[in-house]
């Protein structure tokens, strides 16, 4: 059984995906904590394969995100498997400090704070901007796509992000693209 935050239909917000069509599978759960994530680790269903396979059959999109919460923490074989087995292209964001089941088609790294990584290649790494110091992801982190994204977070009730900061620091290094949490401009899940 994985325990299941929440499926749902939309357009992928973030990354080399922005604009796709895909089914979202929500696992609950992390063994970090970050303060500007929006998932509400305790709230899930256990669900089964069969389960998941059901949620997920009325979208027409073949495309399944694997998100979290850290995905890595429940995603296994056989899930990949029996996605693939239906059509699906399997992509899954994942913080990096677990390693992840074979077969995976698309692996977006977002590594935080100082967490030990155990994944050093991925097909985009997606870092969550607040002034730390990057290059050494971009160093050290084999993938195709280098993204920065601002760091979006409600303080004393008002909301803030650092997007001039993230837009500054990739004009001055122009191997980091900008990534825009575009769901949340278009207020869709």
């Amino acid at each position: 059984m994985y325990r299941i935050n929440e499926i749902f239909y939309s357009l992928q917000g973030e990354g080399a995906n922005t604009g796709t069509p895909a089914v979202f599978i929500r696992f609950s759960g992390c063994n970090l904590r970050c303060p500007f994530c929006d998932t509400d680790f305790e709230d899930y269903r256990p669900m089964s394969v069969a389960d998941i396979l059901d949620a997920i059959a009325p979208y027409p999109s073949r495309f399944a995100v694997l998100t979290g919460g850290e995905p890595s923490l429940q995603v296994d074989t056989l899930l990949v498997e029996v996605l693939h087995s239906r059509g699906y292209r399997i992509a899954v964001e994942t913080n990096g400090t677990h390693l992840l089941p074979p077969g995976i088609d698309w692996v977006t790294l977002s590594p935080k704070s100082d967490a030990t990584l155990a994944i050093h290649e991925a097909d985009e790494l997606k870092v969550v901007y607040t002034g730390q110091n990057v290059e050494h992801y971009y160093q050290s982190i084999k993938v195709r796509h280098y993204f920065l994204q601002p760091c979006s977070q409600t303080v004393d009730g008002s909301r803030t992000d650092n997007a001039p900061a993230v837009i500054d620091y990739c004009l001055r290094h122009p191997h980091w693209r900008l990534s825009l949490q575009v769901h949340k401009l278009l207020n869709i899940q």
